[in-house]
């Protein structure tokens, strides 16, 4: 075996580059590209739980984000973009329920994929799987198929965002429409810009309320048990911190530096979600899933674009 893939060699390649992430000369894609590469070329350390560390590092930095938010702002963004995100969640919900059947693809998977581009990402269909009684191999396949094109998001939006010269305000409410994870939305517009960053974060957090009444729904309809569904508590914690912000003015030398620390963490767990993106994993997977997943993206994402461009937010 060689010195980079001993066991030993591995833990501190992958923490040093974890580590790095925290530095500002490393962006989003840059974070995402180096674990992909370290779990491709077999460098991540085996013991290591991905998902829960995950988990765990993007509660917190969304909870820090949340001091950095302007609160008569974050109720203006949310209700102004209340319909929009109402009828994005509806259509995809629909249009996702009608391409699984006409694909034949497995019902559970196919409901998973659809409410992960609905509303969150990996937040929904972790709190929606157990709802709806989904195998291991369901939710698995679900959230490869997510992890993988915010991966492309995290380039392409911020792209798409320059050529169509939409303002930092206009990109936010679409990145957070149209971008799954809460993670990807976040780097990709903090990308674009601080404005952009602050509008992204609220209305996708107003649109991570809706897991709750879907995982609800999903229970219903799928005959699962409505006992386990899990509740992003994070989402609280979020409003909380915004409050404490608003009304306690005089803290703001530290609410900055929770904002700022909280960036900087989010590039580590886009660095964590790297590492648990493999080719291999993909392809294991099948070509239906994935085509369901990028057909709902690209519905969601290039209607809510035309949206944005003809009300002209």
């Amino acid at each position: 075996m060689s010195v980079i893939q001993s066991h030993k060699f591995k833990p501190f390649l992958f923490f040093a580059l974890a580590l790095a992430c925290l530095l500002p000369a490393i962006s989003s894609p840059i974070a995402l590209l180096m674990g992909f590469t370290l779990a491709s070329l077999g460098l991540v350390p085996d013991n290591l739980d991905l998902a829960k560390w995950t988990k765990k590092l993007l509660a917190y930095s969304i909870v820090g984000l949340g001091f950095g938010i302007n609160l008569p702002e974050a109720i203006a963004a949310s209700r102004d973009n209340i319909g929009l995100i109402i009828g994005s969640i509806i259509f995809t919900l629909v249009l996702g329920y009608g391409l699984t059947r006409l694909m034949k693809l497995e019902q559970k998977t196919g409901h998973l994929i659809s409410c992960g581009t609905a509303i969150c990402g990996g937040s929904a269909i972790a709190a929606v799987a157990p709802a709806i009684n989904a195998k291991n191999d369901q939710t698995a396949v679900a959230l490869a198929c997510i992890f993988l094109l915010n991966s492309v998001a995290l380039f392409v939006f911020p792209t798409l965002g320059h050529a169509f010269n939409l303002s930092e305000y206009d990109f936010g409410v679409w990145s957070a429409i149209a971008i799954h994870d809460t993670s990807s939305v976040v780097g990709a517009a903090a990308a674009y810009g601080d404005e952009a960053l602050k509008t992204a974060t609220t209305v996708k957090l107003a649109r991570a309320l809706w897991i709750i009444p879907i995982a609800l729904l999903s229970a219903v309809a799928f005959g699962g048990d409505r006992s386990k569904i899990a509740i992003p508590y994070f989402i609280g914690f979020y409003c909380l911190a915004i409050a404490i912000a608003y009304f306690l003015p005089q803290g703001q030398a530290v609410y900055e530096v929770a904002f700022n620390a909280s960036k900087r963490i989010l590039i580590v767990c886009l660095f964590l979600i790297g590492a648990g993106i493999t080719v291999k994993k993909m392809r294991a997977n099948g070509p239906k899933p994935l085509l369901l997943g990028v057909l709902l993206w690209f519905a969601i994402g290039a209607s809510s674009l035309a949206y944005i461009l003809m009300t002209g937010q």
